[in-house]
């Protein structure tokens, strides 16, 4: 199995933080992608945290919240 990449350990760190605390705020979101992006490559760990997380902000279980 693939190490994962430095950027998909930030990703995580940071969708964690917004799974538990049950809210993500914009500039979150946009640190978010900027950190998935910030090596020119999503690769499939990147990808499947943000799915994740685009799911649980759809389903209700994160809200956007302003900030």
């Amino acid at each position: 199995m693939n190490e994962p990449s430095k950027s998909a350990e930030k990703l995580h760190g940071m969708i964690k933080k917004a799974i538990d605390d049950g809210q993500v705020t914009q500039m979150e979101r946009e640190r978010i992608m900027m950190i998935a992006d910030e090596d020119g490559v999503i690769d499939q760990q990147e990808r499947k945290l943000l799915a994740e997380l685009q799911l649980m902000i759809e389903n209700g279980t994160v809200k956007v919240v302003a900030g």
